[in-house]
């Protein structure tokens, strides 16, 4: 089975930037869809952002659409997340998912118990 590893997790004040990335450690993911969840404490995990295994398309929560992009480097095996502007509300725990092309739908839907494929979070904390 292969590995999700996130990173960039951080401590930030409002209106920060910050950037996540996610590594699939065994390359097993490149031909999949990749999605970013978040899960604030004592909320469901919800989705945030979506893009296609070519990268070619791009996905996103209304509540972060345009303040956060997402981005992958298949020749890396990464993909990102650029948040600007942060706010309170962006605190949470951040997880890196992946799933067959087929399934983007499920992720975008935030059916974050459709996904087999999770890494183990970063931590995003935003102050005010």
């Amino acid at each position: 089975q292969g590995q999700l590893l996130e990173s960039g997790g951080a401590v930030v004040q409002t209106g920060d930037s910050l950037r996540l990335s996610c590594v699939d450690s065994e390359g097993m993911f490149s031909t999949y869809a990749m999605g970013w969840f978040r899960q604030a404490p004592g909320k469901e995990r919800e989705f945030v952002s979506a893009i296609s295994w070519s990268g070619g398309s791009t996905y996103y929560a209304r509540s972060v659409k345009g303040r956060f992009t997402m981005s992958r480097d298949n020749a890396k095996n990464t993909v990102y997340l650029q948040m600007i502007s942060l706010k309170p509300e962006d605190t949470a725990v951040y997880y890196c998912a992946a799933a067959p092309q087929s399934q983007i739908a499920t992720m975008i839907a935030s059916n974050y118990r459709g996904i087999n494929n999770w890494g183990k979070g970063t931590l995003v904390t935003v102050s005010s």
